[in-house]
């Protein structure tokens, strides 16, 4: 009688249970999770590169005047604005030569008029006056496609002579980029030429190569970009 219960007990005993297994830590849903860094971009500066060196060579190249071998005659005066002094001579120029005259952001027209009809005597047709320009660079940009419909291929340029370089340097590169041959004539300013530097110089020839390759003046993007360097 007394054997059966201890027997009860012995076959009662529970063996411990096996260790647990440690439970993976969780990501908290709202952690971000760590990714894999990844090498910065570098803009892609091919186009820049391109459009930089298409522009420069045609700087270089423009600016010597020995794009077009054998120019035909002149076949009209262009004029710039900004000294009727230039005017003045131009009126004598075409009276001479009996060219067309292309007068580019000149006087007002009345004394226009006054000067080449009147003064130098010549017919109304021979003299166009053209108000669009609003400096050197669109002198030669706002004219340079209907020179070109006009078959235009070489054009006597008159401006001040403290004016030449940079309004040469511009026509070329404008002009020339149509086939348009430029031949100086400067006109004297004696005490009150201003000589301009360098950096205006070829700052505005910059302007002109660039308008050549994209169409556009990017003027206002250059000024954001280099500023201090282009005046």
């Amino acid at each position: 009688m007394g054997a059966a219960p201890r027997r009860a007990r012995r076959s009662a005993r529970v063996r411990p249970p096996a260790a647990p297994v440690p439970a993976q830590p969780r990501a908290h849903p709202l952690r971000a999770q760590p990714r894999a860094r990844r090498r910065p971009r570098r803009p892609w500066r091919l186009p820049r590169l391109l459009l930089l060196a298409a522009a420069t060579g045609a700087l270089l190249w423009l600016s010597r005047g020995r794009w077009w071998p054998s120019a035909p005659p002149p076949q009209m005066i262009l004029v710039l604005g900004g000294d009727k002094d230039r005017e003045i001579t131009a009126a004598e120029l075409a009276r001479l030569r009996g060219l067309p005259v292309v007068v580019s952001g000149g006087t007002n027209p009345e004394y226009a008029h006054w000067l080449f009809e009147q003064r130098a005597g010549l017919p109304h047709g021979q003299v166009h006056l053209d108000y669009r320009a609003r400096d050197t660079l669109s002198n030669f940009t706002s004219l340079v496609d209907d020179l070109r419909r006009a078959r235009i291929r070489h054009a006597l340029l008159v401006t001040s002579s403290d004016h030449m370089p940079r309004a040469l340097l511009v026509g070329r590169i404008v002009a020339g980029s149509r086939g348009i041959h430029l031949t100086p004539v400067p006109v004297p300013c004696g005490s009150l030429c201003m000589p301009e530097g360098r950096r205006r110089v070829w700052g505005d020839g910059v302007r002109a190569a660039l308008w050549v390759v994209s169409g556009r003046d990017l003027r206002s993007w250059a000024e954001a970009k280099l500023e201090g360097w282009l005046p």
